[in-house]
């Protein structure tokens, strides 16, 4: 699936990229909220986070907001569990009966952390799997 990313979208990779070494395939910017969530390639998450997570820092203190990071992966079930870290997924299943909808087993204790405040969490994960694995929706159970 193609995304496509705006001159901002772009600018905030490019300084992502410089700052941290690591690549980013997309970014989603919230600007009522002051945050921006970067994609980053799969195996580079280390790099993207850096010694005692500095090189988020840099990031964040160069685009004045807060900057969330979400790992890549080679199959949508393991995408989704990634995005909806750092909440302990067990499972996810897709299913395909007429809409595609990923099912994320979670538990109990780590729901809250998977939705996040006000839902922003697995909205996140929604739009990310929207834009990258054609999925419609996440939900959990």
């Amino acid at each position: 699936m193609r995304v496509t990313l705006s001159d901002q979208d772009r600018r905030f990779i490019t300084r992502f990229e410089d700052e941290t070494g690591a690549t980013a395939r997309d970014c989603l910017v919230y600007d009522d909220e002051d945050r921006v969530v970067f994609l980053v390639v799969a195996g580079e998450m280390a790099q993207a986070v850096g010694p005692d997570g500095r090189h988020v820092q840099a990031v964040e203190e160069a685009l004045g907001r807060t900057v969330e990071l979400v790992e890549d992966a080679d199959t949508p079930e393991a995408f989704v569990a990634n995005a909806l870290a750092p909440a302990a997924v067990q499972h996810v299943t897709i299913s395909e009966q007429g809409d595609r909808v990923a099912y994320a087993e979670v538990p109990e204790a780590d729901r809250g952390a998977a939705i996040g405040r006000d839902g922003r969490n697995i909205e996140t994960a929604r739009r990310l799997a929207r834009r990258h694995y054609d999925l419609d929706d996440v939900q959990l159970t």
